[in-house]
């Protein structure tokens, strides 16, 4: 689920004006590659709408069904307001309708399906080493 926070006015290539609906997703926590610590964060990203500023002030606090996801994209620069590091990105965020696999608020993409991260081949899990001891308790 994503909520509408806001709207900007923008300008298409053929300079025409419309209104892009701002979406933030809900609370998750991260761990920083720095310091290791998790902080709190929300994706955040806005799509094209058909609204005027009118209809878009009444959307601000809709809820929509769906999520914003992780798209890789050309590395570009990137400055943290917060702290005015400069970084480097190779990824954006895009609105995915519950359901469906096109994104919002992104060019054409393609999306690959989740992969599970692989685990070691010679790891135990523990439901399977819990049900190892129970079998070996019975014998």
């Amino acid at each position: 689920m994503v909520q509408v926070i806001g709207y900007n006015v923008r300008k298409n290539k053929q300079g025409e004006h419309f209104i892009a609906l701002d979406l933030m997703g809900s609370l998750e926590l991260v761990q920083s590659q720095n310091t290791g610590k998790f902080y709190a964060t929300a994706r955040k990203c806005s799509i094209p709408s058909t609204f005027d500023e009118d209809v878009a002030k009444m959307m601000v606090g809709s809820r929509i069904e769906g999520e914003i996801v992780r798209v890789a994209c050309d590395p570009y620069e990137y400055t943290v307001k917060r702290t005015g590091e400069q970084i480097k990105l190779a990824y954006t965020y895009a609105y995915q309708p519950a359901g469906s696999k096109e994104l919002l608020g992104h060019g054409s993409v393609e999306i690959d399906e989740p992969k599970a991260p692989e685990k070691p081949k010679d790891a135990i899990t523990a439901s399977a080493q819990r049900k190892r001891n129970e079998i070996a308790k019975t014998k």
